[in-house]
This record gives structure tokens, C-alpha cells and sequence, in this order.
């Protein structure tokens, strides 16, 4: 809709900042750039995925190009870890310092520039580098897009901030098999004696995405009305939703001017761990860290479990792959978006862990298949394993993580979680290679720890974050007090 139109429709009056979220949460405020926003941010998911994945077939050729060790390899692996770690935590205050919109912008930035550092890089050296700094973007990208789908989402019904938050899942899923798909080309564009370039083409790819998000951000996107109202500024929450929504909304005269907060250190991580909120911080992290832990291990090691466990070639490894991402994990992520008001999200994250538990078993105790009925059993149970991921802990446990908390610290508790639990991502990404190599199918005993503590974490609290308003509660809140 545009301005003009909205102009034409009766006044919204804007008294504050809760009239604001109120306004997006009802969900009578509906416009296509909003919806614009929300498609936005999930391509930065996409993006996130794309180039955690990026590597995933072609470490072996990196590892053959720069006469790499198992340890090199792992540290060409994991640097990409280790800046989103650090993107996380800095990025999750930044967005609630400087905002959505320019967070977001920067990390495309990222994106760009570290994806084309990474395809030329001469070295192996340059190459952690430029993985590094790809990091800090995916670190910095996960807070500010689940804030967009959090900020421009209604609490209930279709389109909530519960399905919407669930869909990064769906998202990260596509991007993966995406990746799959640009290697299968190139498998059979490039010469069989380019094949050692397939990895260097696979990773600059993924400037292209970011090159467009930045080509179309003037016309869609915007800054989250939400927290422009709660950063003291009324009147430009109004032009957004404006903009965005296609109401007309307007500033009362007697509207009550909030005062733009002073932040001195770093409150909002404190306020992460008060009464209120520590519980479920603690949570949070727990079923992040586990569902990250077994997700890394499956996922990112898939091509070398089919390679190595199943016994399988180049072609098989790159089409198995595939086919896992696409008829298990995407079609998983699909289910956990449309089940998510309906069952929510502890429900789906607790029966997700429960098969994510048994299909580990069943991976180690039939180990390196001996037979056609074996390989099948053991890729039907990888299947159920990335399907149970994708509908349960892979999709909901953002739910824990950005529907628990207010605007005001959204960003800063999703940073600080996201940056937490990505040590544990860093550690199986590292590890898993030696794992691997050291125990064959006895690996799967360990990654089976993983859903185990996340079923502990859902029976400590039975909390449910979808449909839950935590502005609303920390405004009343902040009126008793």
C-alpha cells in the first residue's frame, strides 16, 4: 500500500510505545512491505546457512590444495564458529543500541565482502580469515533477523510471531539444500580436473543473495516500530508503520513522549539473568546448546558420515545429502511452522529431542552398515533424525530465545545466546572430524547426549513462549513499579 492510501484511511492514534506493539501484535495493521521485511530477514538466515554449509563437501579438496591436517582443517572449519561468537554477542547490544535496519545493512556488508575473500583466497591462512569475518556477520545477522520476524509479526493466529520465528528453521533448511544444489552443478559444469575448485565457486556464490537484499533495501526495508517507539521516538514509529503497514497513523496531542532510555554498560545483559528472566535464559541456552551440538555433528558432518560410515562415492555423497535436506528437513521445518500455534513450541522441541535420541541410538548400534537393509536403515534414521531437528529444536528453540523477552533487550538476549551456544557449535564443528576418525559409528553415543540434555532442560520448566506478550507484561510491570 502506499503512503497516499494510507492517508486517505481513518487516523491510528499513537498515545506510546505500547500502542505500537498493541498495533502489530492485533494483527490490524497488514501491509506487503512489512511482509517484504519479514521475506528480507529470512534471506539473511538463508545466507546463514548458506555459508556455514558452504564448506561442508569441499573441506577435503582444502584440505588436499593446502596440505592441511586433520587440525588445520578443523580450524578452517570452526573459524567461521568462532566469529559468530563473537558477532553474537557484540551484534545482539548493537541491534538494541543502533537499531534493526542498521545492524542488517552491515552484515550483508559482511556477507559480500568475506564470500569473495574466501573463493580467491591463495592461502589456507586468508582463507580462516575470510571465514572469520563471514562469522562476525552470521553472528551479528541471527539477532537483528529474528527481531524483524519477532517485530513484524502479530502474537496470535496466522503469520504469528510464533510460526514466523519458526520458519528461520525452514529458511536455514532451503539454504542448506541450495548449497547442495550450486555443488551438484558445478559437479557437472566444471571439468573433472576442476572438481578441486567446486568449494572456491560454492562459497563466492553466496555474495549474490547479499548483493540483492542490498539492492532492494531502500524500497522495502525498514527500522522495527517497536523499537524506534521504545527508543523514545513516537513520531517515527508512526511514519513506519505508515510506510510499512499502509494505516494512518498518527501521534496523539496528548500522547505520552517516552524518554529515550539511558544505557551506561551493559544493562540488558544483567537484566537476562533477574528474577524475571533467568529461568528462561538458562532455558534457552540449554535446549540452543543441545539442539546446536547434534545439528552440527548430523548436518555439517553429513557428507563425511555418507562418505565414510556408509561407504558411499562422490556423486552419492553430494545427491544423499540432498535429498536428506530436501525430503526430511525442509518438509520437517514446513511442519513446525504450521503446528507452532496449535501445539507450541516446548511440545514440538520436547517430541523433536525425544526421536532426534532414538534415531542416534539406532545409528550406533547398527554402525558401519554390512549390507543394502543396513544402509537403508541407517539413512532413514539420519532422515528422522534432520526431520525431528527441523519440526522440533531447530525450529523452536528461537522461539525460547526471542519470544521470551521485550524489545527492549530482545536483540541482547538473542546475541547473548546465540553467541553462547555457538561455542558448543565451534567445539563440533572442531571435534567432529577427530570424533569421527577415532570412533566410526561409535561418534553417534556422543551426539546422542545432546538431545538428552536438551529433554532435562524442557522437563526442568514447562514454559511456553508462542503467544506469549512479553511487552505487554514488562509494561505493567514497569506501571506497578
Amino acid at each position: 500500500m502506499s503512503t497516499q492510501s494510507a492517508a486517505e484511511r481513518p487516523p491510528v492514534l499513537i498515545r506510546s510505545a505500547q500502542d505500537v506493539t498493541e498495533l502489530v501484535n492485533s494483527g490490524a495493521a497488514r501491509g506487503s512491505h512489512a511482509k517484504m521485511i519479514v521475506l528480507l530477514a529470512l534471506g539473511g538466515i538463508f545466507l546463514d546457512a548458506y555459508d556455514l554449509t558452504s564448506l561442508a563437501y569441499g573441506i577435503t579438496d582444502i584440505k588436499q590444495q593446502f596440505g592441511l591436517s586433520s587440525f588445520g582443517a578443523g580450524a578452517v572449519t570452526a573459524s567461521i564458529s568462532v566469529g559468530a561468537i563473537i558477532g553474537a554477542w557484540f551484534g545482539g547490544v548493537l541491534v538494541d543500541r543502533l537499531g534493526r535496519y542498521r545492524v542488517f545493512m552491515a552484515d550483508m556488508l559482511f556477507f559480500v565482502v568475506s564470500a569473495i575473500g574466501c573463493a580467491l583466497a591463495p592461502n589456507a591462512e586468508v582463507l580462516i580469515v575470510c571465514r572469520f569475518l563471514m562469522g562476525i556477520g552470521v553472528g551479528m545477522d541471527i539477532p537483528v533477523a529474528m527481531a524483524f520476524l519477532a517485530e513484524f509479526s502479530r502474537l496470535r493466529g496466522k503469520g504469528s510471531k510464533g510460526a514466523r520465528t519458526a520458519s528461520w528453521s525452514t529458511a536455514w533448511y532451503v539454504a542448506t539444500s541450495g548449497c547442495y544444489v550450486v555443488i551438484m552443478a558445478l559437479y557437472f559444469l566444471l571439468p573433472d580436473s576442476h572438481h578441486g575448485l567446486l568449494w572456491r565457486f560454492t562459497v563466492g556464490f553466496g555474495a549474490v543473495p547479499a548483493l540483492v537484499i542490498l539492492l532492494v533495501r531502500n524500497k522495502y526495508m525498514n527500522e522495527s516500530p517497536s523499537w524506534a517507539a521504545d527508543n523514545g521516538d513516537l513520531h517515527r514509529a508512526a511514519e513506519i508503520l505508515t510506510r510499512s503497514y499502509g494505516v494512518n497513523a498518527t501521534v496523539a496531542e496528548d500522547a505520552e513522549v517516552p524518554r529515550k532510555p539511558e544505557r551506561k554498560g551493559l544493562p540488558e545483559v544483567k537484566r537476562l539473568f533477574g528474577p524475571r528472566y533467568r529461568a528462561r535464559t538458562f532455558q534457552a541456552l540449554t535446549i540452543g546448546l543441545a539442539q546446536t551440538f547434534g545439528y552440527n555433528a548430523v548436518a555439517y558432518g553429513l557428507p563425511v558420515i555418507i562418505a565414510s560410515i556408509l561407504a558411499q562415492g562422490a556423486l552419492n555423497t553430494i545427491s544423499a545429502s540432498l535429498v536428506l535436506n530436501l525430503v526430511f528437513a525442509v518438509t520437517g521445518g514446513v511442519l513446525g511452522i504450521r503446528l507452532a500455534n496449535r501445539a507450541g513450541a516446548w511440545r514440538l522441541t520436547f517430541v523433536g529431542f525425544a526421536v532426534q535420541l532414538v534415531s542416534l541410538v539406532v545409528l550406533a548400534l547398527i554402525g558401519k552398515p554390512d549390507g543394502a537393509a543396513y544402509v537403508l536403515f541407517a539413512i532413514a534414521a539420519l532422515g528422522a533424525f534432520m526431520f525431528a531437528q527441523a519440526s522440533g529444536p531447530g525450529a523452536h528453540f528461537m522461539s525460547f530465545a526471542s519470544l521470551s523477552y521485550p524489545t527492549s533487550m530482545r536483540g541482547t538476549g538473542l546475541g547473548f545466546n546465540q553467541g553462547t551456544l555457538r561455542v558448543g557449535s565451534t567445539l563440533a564443528l572442531f571435534f567432529f572430524p577427530v570424533l569421527s576418525t577415532a570412533l566410526g559409528s561409535g561418534v553417534f553415543w556422543v551426539i546422542a547426549l545432546a538431545p538428552l540434555m536438551g529433554l532435562v532442560a524442557l522437563l526442568a520448566k514447562r514454559w511456553e513462549p508462542v503467544g506469549h506478550d512479553a511487552d505487554a507484561l514488562e509494561a505493567e510491570a514497569a506501571a506497578v513499579r
